[in-house]
């Protein structure tokens, strides 16, 4: 998901240099909310680990 988000970044930012505003403005708000799925989801991911007993593995 994250790789996702980059690439809508990637996008934006290409869209936003050849100046198609509302295309980049779209990718952009499109990137920040896949972004902030993917932060939700490794949270979790996280305290199940956590509650598990298990700890990251190295």
């Amino acid at each position: 998901m994250l790789y996702w988000a980059v690439v809508c970044l990637v996008i934006a930012i290409i869209a936003g240099v050849l100046g198609f505003g509302g295309i980049a403005g779209t990718a952009a708000g499109i990137a920040k909310i896949l972004f902030f799925i993917f932060l939700i989801l490794l949270v979790i991911s996280l305290v199940a680990n956590a509650m598990r007993g298990k700890g990251p593995k190295i």
